[in-house]
């Protein structure tokens, strides 16, 4: 870099850090609203109002109720031509738990994240255009799929990022793609005691199912995982059942593993099927696969660098972070596919883990919103990386370029 594009990008991290230091009580006070009034996916209508407003009064435009889903919105901000950097806000609740994946926080940094690139651009520092996505429905992992087979990513930035609470500190973390499928059996009705031999029994079959594929678990890889739940299993217990129900997660380190285990699956439930008498439907997710995360080197590096520097826990090696990969996922890998960009766990200074009552907890405390402030600060960073440093768009791009194949650029 020039001594000119050094000194330009200090200034600008004067900018992005006092500009996020300045809100950050205003933050804070979204995200304890959010916490206090959890709301599950597609619902989310109070953040919504709530999250729109704040942007809004702070000189963005806003288009409400976007891209055809009743509680996303898209924030935007441009002054100049150049590069359109894009940011994503959470904000849905867990049924039953509340924030236990700490969105309350993942709303209030792609807040602080637009609201910094936008003092670069207010203050002439930079040009370009900053769009603030608020995707709803991620824990039903749709919201962002949703919006991308609307082009929403695609035709409104050239990058996109956000963050992530956890309990630890990642760059690298690709979470699990996903499938789902909803599955039913049909036998034939019969008095259990009376007659038995008369019936067709569909709770043999989901029990079949089952234990095939508890059984078929022996033989997957360690980062496979296939979990469900038994939905219906009969009315009552003098009756026959000839109808049940089960809905089952099949998740993979990348989609093409994921693709090869909805085989086995499949086979699982008709084998049960053939096995008991029954009829079975399989109705796989209609909104498709949710895809792992394509974490953008060139951009995780940048951020760990300010990471650091800024003081917040310290971010294990690349190596060590894919050695550990854990069993989530998320739909953003649905738009990292699309366009550089990163995704990185930031730590809240908790041992519990995401989707239990002691992360709803953390989520909520000063602590965690100190760590969200250090992540937001660092995130930023690259934005303003994007916008003041030539040719590092053009090394993401290539980064991208590299890692994600050309037919797996699609949002289907």
């Amino acid at each position: 870099m020039t001594s000119d594009t050094n000194n330009t990008l200090t200034e600008a991290q004067r900018v992005v850090y006092a500009e996020i230091d300045r809100i950050t009580a205003e933050l804070r006070e979204l995200s304890i609203d959010l916490h206090k009034n959890p709301e599950v996916g597609m619902k989310e209508h109070h953040a919504h109002e709530l999250l729109t407003d704040y942007l809004e009064k702070n000189g963005f435009t806003v288009t409400r109720h976007a891209f055809a889903l009743e509680t996303s919105f898209m924030a935007t901000y441009t002054k100049g031509s150049g590069l359109r950097v894009g940011f994503c806000s959470e904000y849905d609740a867990l049924p039953g738990l509340g924030h236990a994946c700490g969105h309350n926080l993942i709303a209030i940094t792609g807040v602080a994240n637009a609201m910094a690139m936008k003092a670069l651009l207010e203050k002439g520092i930079a040009s370009g255009t900053v769009v603030l996505f608020g995707t709803p429905s991620e824990e039903p992992l749709d919201g962002k799929i949703l919006m991308a087979k609307k082009r929403a990513f695609q035709d409104h930035v050239d990058v996109c990022s956000m963050l992530h609470p956890g309990p630890s500190n990642m760059t690298y973390w690709a979470a699990t793609a996903i499938q789902d499928v909803k599955v039913e059996f049909r036998g034939k009705p019969s008095h259990a005691g009376g007659a038995p031999w008369n019936g067709v029994n569909a709770l043999d079959a989901i029990c079949q199912a089952w234990v095939s594929i508890g059984l078929l678990r022996q033989q997957l890889l360690g980062t496979d995982r296939i979990h469900g739940i038994i939905t219906d299993g009969g009315k009552a217990p003098n009756i026959i059942p000839d109808r049940t129900a089960g809905y089952f997660y099949v998740r993979a380190a990348n989609t093409d593993r994921v693709e090869e285990l909805m085989v086995k699956v499949e086979n699982c439930f008709k084998a049960a099927a053939l096995a008991t008498g029954c009829e079975v439907n399989m109705k796989w997710r209609d909104a498709g696969m949710c895809k792992n995360i394509i974490q953008n080197s060139v951009m995780a590096e940048l951020y760990t660098k300010y990471f650091q520097n800024l003081g917040g826990a310290p971010i294990p090696p690349r190596q060590a972070q894919e050695a550990a990969q854990i069993g989530g996922s998320t739909d953003f890998g649905n738009v990292s596919v699309l366009m550089p960009g990163i995704h990185p766990l930031f730590d809240v200074y908790t041992n519990e883990y995401p989707h239990t009552h002691g992360f709803v907890e953390a989520a909520g405390t000063p602590k965690a919103h100190e760590g969200a402030m250090i992540a937001s600060k660092s995130l930023a960073m690259v934005g303003a990386h994007m916008l003041l440093e030539k040719g590092f768009y053009e090394k993401s791009l290539q980064e991208y370029h590299t890692t994600v194949p050309e037919e797996k650029r699609t949002q289907e």
